[in-house]
């Protein structure tokens, strides 16, 4: 008989996650890319290239993209519609606030960087301005507990009813994740990524619903799961 997908989210998961939350924090940039200054990664060129470098070459006028209406336009023959509304502004200072409105009892590790739980499950925050990107933590299962064809079964998940969130793997961990440019969020897209990750921890071994929508079809489970986004935004959002 198959076991059961159900998590197991013993003190051990729990001890686990908490290193890994140390180890990413420990690092200078988490989300950096490699820069010119680390060792040989950048190679010097070659005197063939500097030879074409040397000589004069004809101007080539740059390609111009159209903007996003404008080539939907082009497209379709039609008038553009009204243009999407702007990007979020977000900061870490805003982070921050709505964070201390969904646990007032959150642990700020360094700057940009939060635990804290929601419906009772851990949730960790991970920020990189220098790099303008973000990512939401919660730890599901220790990866040597899984029975057999679950990691199948969560690609299947990331395929249709996990949505903005993701199950992923790292450091013996299986884990449900957000990963998003920080600055271009909105305070309910926030909010509600937490949710989704959150969601995604309560049905694995069920649904594997982030709540928000499922290309999975009508499960009633979902609807349920919805409840939970809701009841972030109330608490999340400025009156």
């Amino acid at each position: 008989m198959a076991r059961s997908h159900t998590p197991v989210l013993t003190p051990v998961l729990t001890l686990v996650a908490t290193a890994a939350l140390a180890a990413v924090i420990g690092l200078a940039a988490p989300f950096g890319a490699l820069r010119a200054d680390e060792g040989d990664a950048v190679s010097q060129p070659s005197a063939k290239a500097q030879d074409d470098e040397a000589s004069p070459k004809e101007p080539v006028p740059p390609k111009v993209a159209a903007p996003d209406d404008e080539r939907d336009t082009a497209q379709s023959g039609e008038e553009a519609g009204p243009k999407a509304p702007p990007e979020g502004k977000m900061t870490i200072g805003r982070m921050d606030e709505i964070v201390k409105r969904l646990d007032p009892k959150v642990v700020s590790a360094r700057p940009g960087a939060w635990q804290f739980r929601v419906s009772n499950r851990v949730v960790i925050i991970i920020t990189d301005t220098e790099n303008n990107r973000m990512r939401i933590l919660s730890p599901v299962a220790q990866v040597e507990t899984l029975p057999e064809g679950a990691l199948q079964r969560l690609l299947q998940a990331n395929f249709d009813t996990a949505l903005d969130a993701r199950y992923a793997i790292a450091r013996g961990v299986v884990w449900a994740t957000f990963i998003h440019p920080l600055a271009a969020l909105h305070d309910r897209q926030f909010i509600s990524a937490i949710g989704q990750t959150v969601n995604l921890v309560e049905t694995f071994g069920t649904t594997f619903s982030s709540g928000a929508m499922s290309f999975g079809g009508g499960d009633s489970r979902d609807i349920i799961r919805k409840r939970l986004i809701e009841k972030l935004m109330k608490k999340g959002l400025p009156i």
